[in-house]
Order: structure tokens, then C-alpha cells, then sequence
């Protein structure tokens, strides 16, 4: 793994304790056809306190068409704040159910759309509707909240947002496309900070 915490480039999980995040990877494995990508594991050799995570960064990855059962749906769409994601793969002939999963998730707050193919991410783009969303080569939704416009695109209330003013501002559907298809030659992906 390129993170440690010898570097600080992994660190405790605030929201989320370790047994938590291990019951999560374990329920996610039980879907048939599940396996586990990376991670899963407890850091080694950490004074984490246990009201927090200390975990390896972790992908599982579920099939699409176990994902969108009713009995994984929830599970497979569960947020974790912390180095964890659910992976899976598709077709072209199975795009309607990469749509259906995207609009069946509950918050719509921040998204991305990695791909190198411009028809794949304007497809995705037209079909779906986020409060920010990234797309391109390089998408990703870390630094939302701190460099970017932040929130739903829907019922505010799944932001944690409040105030009247902030709903109404929100309801309106504000979108923010962040795009950065266009990577230069040499370009080279930085060290973990």
C-alpha cells in the first residue's frame, strides 16, 4: 500500500469505528460474488483509540446485478467516511442499471464520474443529478466541502443542512460540474501528502 501512518497519508477514521468498518467489508463478502479487492484489514501497530477507525484502505467489489437486489441495495450504498469503497463493473448493455443505482441512492450530495471515455461521462452526466459532481480522468470527490459549492441535489436534510434559508437555497437544484477530461502529457500522479 502507498499509504501508511509512518507518513500521515493514513490516519484514524472520526465517524466510523474499526468494527464497524470490519462488519461492513464482512457483510459486503456474504453477496455472492463478492470478494475483497484490498484492505480489509485493522492497521498494524496503531494506538487508534477504539471509538474511532483504523483500517486499511479497503474496495470490495459486488456484482451490479446483486448490488441493485433489494436484500444488498442498502448495504452495497452504505457511506462510509473513511478509505473505503464498493466497486463493480458493467457493460454497455447494462448502463440503465448503473443509472438506476445512481438515482435509487438517497443523499445525491457529491459523485464522480472516472473514465476516459467523453460518452460514457456525458451519458452518466445527462442521467443523474448531484449537488457536485466530477468527471473526467482523474475525478474525485475528495476536497468537496472545502473547494467546492456542497450539498444536495434534492432534500437538503440529507446534508445535515437546516435552515430555512439554506433548504431553499438547495431545493433549487443548484449543480456543479467539475470536469478535467484534458490531462497533460506529463503529468505525473504526486505523492501521497
Amino acid at each position: 500500500s502507498r499509504r501508511s501512518l509512518e507518513d500521515i497519508t493514513v490516519g484514524p477514521v472520526l465517524t466510523v469505528t474499526t468494527e464497524r468498518i470490519l462488519n461492513h467489508t464482512a457483510r459486503l463478502l456474504e453477496i455472492p460474488g463478492a470478494k475483497l479487492l484490498f484492505g480489509g484489514k485493522e492497521l498494524r501497530d496503531h494506538n487508534i483509540p477504539e471509538v474511532y477507525g483504523a483500517v486499511e484502505p479497503t474496495a470490495v467489489y459486488v456484482p451490479l446485478k446483486e448490488m441493485l437486489k433489494e436484500e444488498h441495495f442498502d448495504a452495497c450504498t452504505t457511506e462510509i467516511f473513511g478509505p473505503f469503497q464498493v466497486v463493480t463493473t458493467f457493460d454497455d448493455a447494462e448502463m440503465c442499471h448503473v443509472i438506476e443505482a445512481c438515482e435509487r441512492m438517497s443523499h445525491h450530495l457529491t459523485a464522480a464520474v472516472v473514465s476516459n471515455d467523453v460518452e460514457f461521462q456525458s451519458t452518466i452526466l445527462a442521467h443523474t443529478v448531484n449537488g457536485t459532481t466530477y468527471a473526467g480522468r482523474r475525478a474525485r470527490t475528495t476536497g468537496a466541502p472545502q473547494n467546492h459549492w456542497f450539498g444536495p441535489a434534492g432534500d437538503a436534510r440529507g446534508a445535515g443542512i437546516g435552515t430555512p434559508e439554506a433548504i431553499k437555497m438547495v431545493w433549487s437544484c443548484h449543480r456543479e460540474i467539475i470536469m478535467d477530461s484534458v490531462v497533460p502529457k506529463d503529468w505525473t500522479q504526486p505523492k501521497a501528502t
